[in-house]
């Protein structure tokens, strides 16, 4: 298991081909999600914990429970088309915000996983996006 973070976590995933930050604290799996800026139209990389479900990923956009949504989904709702690496597999996916009852499940799914994930809700007042990444 990694305490990796940040950047270095994912310098680390891409050379290793995940078997160096796959696993994160407490187990948790992790992938790798390659948003496009908004505004500087650069790839941004970023470590998610992330869950399965029915041949899709789901990744929590709680920033901690910050006020404010995380730059990554931000990226994603100006463009859904994204890149996912998990372990050494890459492919290209497309993102969308679930929504309704299979937020509600997903939600469920994922604090299982980062049982964090709950603590955050009680921090703010946004709506934290559960979003599926499906691959393209």
């Amino acid at each position: 298991m990694s305490d990796l973070y940040g950047a270095e976590h994912v310098r680390r995933y891409l050379e290793t081909g995940g078997e160096v930050g796959y696993r994160w604290r407490n187990g948790a799996p992790i992938l790798i999600l390659t948003t496009r800026g908004r505004r500087s139209g650069e790839e941004r990389l970023k470590p998610l914990i992330f869950g399965e479900d029915d041949g899709r990923y789901v990744v929590v956009a709680s920033k901690g429970g910050a006020r404010h949504h995380p730059d990554w989904y931000l990226n994603l709702r100006a463009d859904p088309d994204v890149h996912v690496q998990v372990k050494a597999e890459r492919f290209p996916a497309r993102a969308r915000t679930a929504e309704g009852e299979e937020r509600a499940r997903l939600w469920e799914r994922m604090a299982e996983i980062w049982p964090a994930y709950d603590d955050y809700r009680q921090k703010t007042d946004r709506e934290i996006p559960v979003v599926v990444l499906e691959r393209a």
